[in-house]
């Protein structure tokens, strides 16, 4: 029965004060948050299809935020003790150490992953994904993200972000780096896409 019931309580609509949570800390720091908003439940369950629940290694996830995301890839079978939670926001890490107990959160800043996560990852991630606002950041440190996330990552797999850009956020002719893209999600406000990278 507690399984069961773990698993109602997992499938919860988010709530209201997830909503003022982001939109508080996106009227703080507007280009520190991807979005106005929690991740639609379309986007987020999108974004976990790409993670293998099967595979070995941790789940590595850049700015969670509420736990949308974070909800969702734990709802398509990854195992919540997989899940490493980088965020910057230490209000934000409260809530996700309240919410994902067996997860491990580290507060710290995901554009500067190599120092963020030199002491936490003990073998290479199976996947990372992210929510950061990528777009509002220089190419350059967008480049800089991917090349660290690819250090951590297990050879072949995923990084993979979203956008509500048109624009693909990382350039899809990349060298040694194969790149596809899901549909764009038209019932997420605003509409989105997922796109992910992987490095031989």
């Amino acid at each position: 029965m507690p399984l069961q019931s773990s698993v109602r309580a997992s499938k919860k609509p988010l709530r209201l004060d997830d909503e003022v949570r982001f939109l508080r800390s996106w009227i703080e720091k507007p280009l520190h948050m991807g979005a106005v908003m929690p991740s639609g439940r379309l986007l987020a369950r999108t974004m976990a299809q790409y993670v293998d629940p099967e595979s070995e290694g941790p789940v590595v996830e850049l700015g969670p935020g509420t736990g949308a995301i974070t909800n969702a890839l734990i709802e398509h079978g990854v195992d919540q003790k997989r899940l490493v939670l980088v965020e910057y926001n230490p209000g934000f890490c409260a809530l996700l150490r309240e919410r994902y107990p067996q997860a491990k959160v580290v507060q710290g800043d995901a554009y500067r992953l190599r120092d963020t996560l030199w002491d936490v990852m003990e073998s290479p991630a199976s996947a990372v994904v992210s929510g950061l606002p990528l777009v509002t950041k220089p190419m350059l440190t967008r480049l800089k993200l991917v090349r660290d996330a690819f250090l951590a990552l297990a050879p072949g797999a995923p990084f993979v972000q979203f956008t509500y850009s048109v624009a693909p956020p990382i350039p899809k002719s990349l060298p040694g780096v194969s790149t596809e893209a899901s549909e764009r999600i038209w019932m997420n406000l605003p509409p989105a896409r997922v796109w992910v990278y992987r490095k031989g």
